[in-house]
Formats: C-alpha cells, structure tokens, sequence
C-alpha cells in the first residue's frame, strides 16, 4: 500500500515502522476472517483492515477523532489476524503504534481516563488479590450489577 507520511511522522522511529508495516499489507481481507471483532461487529472499521486505513489516514495528516479511538480501543491485539495474512503484515505493532498517536492527539473524557488508570494500576498490584477476597466475601451484599463483576469465591 503506498503512504505519504505527514511532514510530523517522516523520519521518526514510529513512522519508519509504520510506514513499513502499512506497505506490506494488500488489502486481501483475509484478516478479517480470523478478527474476533469484525466477526462480532460486522463493521469493516471493527476489524483490522479498517483500522489499517484510520491508522494511514491519521498518519497521512488527518485529525484522528473519538471515533477513531474507539475502532482502535475495540481490538483485542489477539493478533489472529497476523497469523493469515499472508503478507506478513505486522498487526500489532502498527496498532500500538496508532493507538499511541491517536491517545496523544484525542483527549480522553476524565471517567475513561480514571477508569484505565485503575485497570492499569489495580490488576497487576499486589492489592488486587486481597480486594479480590474481600469482594468475595462480601459479595451478597453487593448491587446486582456489581455482584455479577465478582466471581464466587
């Protein structure tokens, strides 16, 4: 796929790798075969050769928007798509790459950002076991909605 990477992104590490990336992959659709999302969603921007053209839009210079954020936040970078793609495109590291550029240039509301910093920071601390038993032990008391998010002990 030919790309004109925007004056900002010409030269840098992540645009030299996405650029790279981007001109491997043909536009087959085999990805979209093996995409848990796309499968899920229907949507041609919910699978990985729609995110690949937001992807080389916003590389290309146009503003990415919310929406753009959300088809990129919707994938799970299970990478099943790379492992049929028989161009070898390199998925998940173009995706990261977006994703980075993307949540530079579009501000999160304040309730996503406080939401994502808790995932980030509570699930691989040494805390999150012990609330984890706590949350079970008091898991009858909870709100139906809240119960059904903690296991059973």
């Amino acid at each position: 796929m030919q790309t004109q990477l925007a004056p900002e992104f010409q030269g840098t590490p992540d645009g030299i790798e996405a650029e790279a990336i981007l001109r491997k992959c043909v536009h087959c659709g085999f990805c979209t075969a093996t995409c848990p999302t796309y499968q899920l969603l229907g949507d041609e921007l919910d699978g990985p050769r729609g995110r690949i053209y937001l992807i080389k839009q916003v590389l290309e210079g146009a503003e990415p928007t919310r929406a753009t954020q959300l088809h990129l936040d919707r994938c799970l970078t299970c990478r099943n798509c790379e492992s049929t793609c028989p161009s070898g495109v390199q998925y998940g590291h173009l995706v990261d790459i977006g994703r980075k550029i993307v949540d530079e240039k579009v501000p999160r509301p304040v309730g996503e950002r406080a939401l994502r910093w808790a995932l980030k920071e509570g699930l691989p601390s040494p805390v999150f076991g012990p609330a984890m038993k706590v949350g079970q032990a008091v898991r009858g008391l909870l709100p139906a909605g809240l119960r059904a998010k903690v296991p059973a002990p």
